[in-house]
């Protein structure tokens, strides 16, 4: 794509950010909990909406060089981000679960499961790949210094008369096999000229000949014409890939080359952008800072004179730290000054006035509401959006590109250098701001004037009023290692192995298909589990996008922790693998079987859950992962671990994570296949969002089996029924269906499959061997799922649906009678 072609995706995002915003209006006001299915597909078009709106700003800032509109772009980009992450926290509180069944919508919308995607921005990785990768080293040198004392254990050596007896009998036994092969084939080529023998030979006339071979060279043509008509026809609507991979694969190759291209000139044009930035400012202070300085000395010396005669005293000069005399004297006379501080003092007192009268009004109003509903048992449920924290960052970003760019002329940049006159604009705006927070003399000024008018000194500066009984600010952790430096921290926590060097793995291969019938499950009064598309997002949505820009952390709803509970086999510790990945996260493990023997006693605990938390609070974004996580909180501890001591950082866990702020991208993700051994209480006040992982269905099952075989190097042909195959592996987790494919797929198998293709019998056989999760686990696991605080509400509103239900039919008849 060109510059123009993105700088038109630019424009169409705009129209339609601003029919989004249009729509916000309306969420805000309060609707009945009768009308909850038409707010819950409000929400879900609007998530729809803002996902692909996020995906088109992704798109422009990765590969925009222009560096002013990258800005812009980029505070659009966090914007938007965040509030896909605030509507996905308005549909949990609407669906009462975390999955959304969101067929129907993308039908009405026509869109496809491809556009329910979570995209994630590029500029994640792309930004920080200097600080990940010179973290790596420093990770790799410090387990280098670790690795020679098991380097030092090198195998025992063999005699040089072993060694060759050794091969000698590999070599007898290669030429046997081969000799056995060709007196194989020897063998049944004697069988077959005896058969021959035996028969005697047909006699067929020249003729007879003739149309024999005809038929049958006819039939052949035939069949593979046919054979090629089909598979052009499959290609053609897109059932089987195009034969012609290697083209497909350099254009992939050569459009990732250009975007690569582009990406350099980025780097270059910021450099220009920055250097211009820096000398514009210069210029600006030494040309346009004395006059600046000037004019707003005689402003201010007018509005103190002003003010002096209109209340009868000098008014009170702001502190820096409040703006100086910006934060009074913007585009404001010191009229509209004056009347602002009156209004306000007076708005402040009737306020006071009116709350205090108000206060029993409204008790009673309460009560004798709640004792009226009781009576008529009602209840008042009222659906309604939370106020965002991103529409007024997203809006002003808006605005600035319909006053600034919409209508620019693309043509005075072809370079798509910056734009020196916006640039000296907002540089103007800096340099006038710098001067009017450091006007020291006219404090000092201030002061002369009331000496010398008002015979009156300097007012002291009053404190601000402290309400009883509520406490200011939050308490802050006590630093158990303020004199050791990170660094030292951070190799410590190496070389006990509670910081690890993560695997590589993309969440993109994390792979499961969408849940097609959801919708149709929740009309026939069947509760739908979330697929495995829908655990991938939702790791995606309250994982990756959160920690991997600060931006978009402070704005979004806060999430410190989540838990992942499912079978084993389902990839758990593969989606925290991804997470690691996607957002150069660190990994430090606090699993209990890797806590034993570390940091003994008590204090040891302590002391071992606060470098943690503080270098990954330092050293992020970060994801502290438990593995096991039941055993933390366990009811009763078994024999088997209670050398280990499992519930020994509860406490201090618990304390850790409550610290952590908005801005803090350190995530706590747990993993656990048996909820069912730990306290419920404990274990969700520490685990705040429960994402449950049940066995494959049809669909995933059916995308696995395909994808994990594609990945192998193999192309599945029609003798392979795919389809059969994942109706038979119905209960087998994604590690089941892998372990069939690796021990059926050796190398051997491999180079057989010109002479005899792959069949869906051969792992049947290796399926067998494997023990799959059996349902009585899965609703084992359904039903503690059901009994955690989301799933209590979801059972107590499916509930009163059928209830209510029920009392409709109830009175439908009577009618009828």
């Amino acid at each position: 794509m060109s510059e123009g072609a993105y700088q038109r995706l630019w424009e169409s995002s705009h129209v339609t950010l601003q029919e989004l915003l249009d729509q916000e209006q309306p969420l805000l006001e309060p609707v009945p909990d009768r009308e909850r299915q038409s707010f819950q597909y409000r929400l879900a078009s609007l998530y729809l909406h803002y996902l692909g709106l996020l995906r088109r700003f992704d798109t422009v800032y990765d590969q925009m060089v222009q560096p002013q509109k990258r800005r812009l772009l980029r505070r659009l980009l966090d914007g938007v981000a965040g509030r896909v992450l605030e509507l996905k926290d308005e549909l949990v509180r609407a669906d009462l679960c975390e999955n959304h069944c969101l067929d129907r919508v993308l039908q009405d919308l026509k869109l496809t499961p491809a556009d329910l995607e979570v995209p994630i921005p590029k500029y994640f990785l792309l930004e920080q790949s200097t600080t990940v990768r010179e973290r790596g080293l420093i990770l790799a040198e410090i387990l280098s210094r670790l690795e020679p004392v098991s380097s030092q254990k090198s195998f025992t050596g063999m005699h040089r008369t072993e060694a060759i007896i050794l091969v000698q009998k590999a070599e007898r036994a290669r030429q046997g096999r081969l000799r056995a092969a060709f007196m194989r084939e020897i063998r049944r080529d004697e069988e077959q000229d005896q058969r021959i023998r035996e028969d005697g030979w047909h006699k067929f006339s020249q003729g007879q000949a003739a149309v024999t071979i005809q038929k049958v060279w006819k039939g052949y043509l035939q069949r593979k014409r046919t054979q090629q008509d089909r598979r052009m026809e499959m290609e053609f609507i897109g059932m089987l890939p195009s034969p012609n991979q290697v083209e497909h694969l350099s254009i992939i190759s050569q459009a990732c080359l250009v975007e690569d291209v582009r990406r350099l000139r980025q780097m270059e044009k910021e450099e220009e952008f920055r250097a211009a930035m820096v000398k514009a400012h210069d210029s600006l202070v030494e040309t346009e800072g004395p006059d600046m300085k000037e004019k707003m000395k005689e402003q201010i010396r007018q509005w103190f004179i002003e003010c002096h005669d209109l209340t009868g005293q000098f008014p009170d000069y702001p502190d820096a730290s409040s703006g100086g005399s910006y934060s009074i004297f913007a585009d404001k006379t010191p009229e509209q000054v004056r009347m602002e501080l009156e209004m306000q003092v007076q708005e402040n007192r009737k306020k006071e006035q009116e709350k205090s009268k108000e206060k029993g009004k409204d008790e009673k109003e309460k009560k004798k509401g709640k004792e009226e509903k009781a009576k008529k048992g009602e209840v008042d449920v009222v659906l309604q959006v939370l106020p965002s924290k991103c529409i007024p960052m997203i809006c002003a970003g808006h605005e600035e590109y319909l006053n600034t760019w919409k209508n620019r002329c693309e043509s005075i940049h072809p370079s798509q250098n910056y734009d020196s006159e916006t640039l000296r604009e907002e540089k103007r705006k800096e340099v006038e701001l710098e001067i009017r927070i450091q006007d020291e003399l006219m404090r000092q000024e201030l002061r002369k004037l009331r000496l010398a008018v008002d015979k009156e000194e300097e007012r002291p500066l009053r404190a601000p009023k402290k309400t009883p009984g509520k406490k200011t600010g939050k308490k802050k952790e006590k630093d158990l290692t303020s004199d050791r430096s990170v660094e030292s921290l951070y190799e410590e926590l190496v070389i006990s192995g509670l910081l690890r060097k993560s695997e590589s793995v993309a969440l993109k291969d994390y792979i499961g298909d969408f849940l097609y019938l959801g919708s149709t499950l929740s009309l026939a009064k069947k509760l739908p589990m979330p697929s495995l598309f829908d655990i991938r997002q939702n790791v995606a949505l309250y994982a990756v996008l959160r920690l991997g820009s600060p931006d978009i952390h402070i704005m979004a709803p806060l999430i410190r922790s989540i838990l992942l509970v499912g079978p084993s086999g389902m990839g758990k510790k593969m989606l925290v693998k991804a997470v690691c990945t996607e957002t150069g996260a660190n990994l430090f493990d606090l699993s209990p079987e890797n806590l034993l023997g570390k940091y003994p006693g008590r204090n040891g605990a302590q002391m071992m859950v606060h470098i943690v938390f503080k270098v990954a609070r330092l050293l992020q974004p970060s994801v502290i992962w438990i593995g096991n996580a039941e055993k933390n909180f366990y009811k009763k501890i078994p024999k088997e671990d209670k050398e280990m001591d499992p519930k020994r950082i509860k406490k201090d866990l618990t304390k850790a994570l409550r610290l952590l702020t908005p801005g803090d991208r350190v995530m706590l993700i747990g993993t656990t296949s048996r909820p069912q051994l730990a306290e419920m209480r404990g274990l969700c006040r520490v685990y705040e969002r429960i994402l449950f992982m049940p066995r494959p269905d049809y669909a995933s099952r059916y995308v696995l089996w395909k994808r994990m075989i594609e990945a192998r190097g193999i192309q599945p042909t029609q003798h392979l029924d795919i389809s059969a195959l994942a109706k038979v592996s119905d209960g087998y987790t994604p590690s089941h269906i892998l372990q069939a494919i690796q021990s059926v797929l050796s190398e051997r198998r491999f180079l057989q499959l010109s002479k005899r293709p792959l069949v869906a019998s051969e792992f049947l056989g290796q399926l067998v061997k494997l023990d799959p999760v059996y349902r009585e686990e899965e609703e084992s696991l359904k039903d503690w799922y059901f009994k955690t605080p989301l799933g209590k509400k979801s059972m107590k509103h499916r509930m009163d649906q059928l209830e209510a239900e029920e009392a409709k039919l109830d009175k439908e008849k009577k009618k009828r009678k």
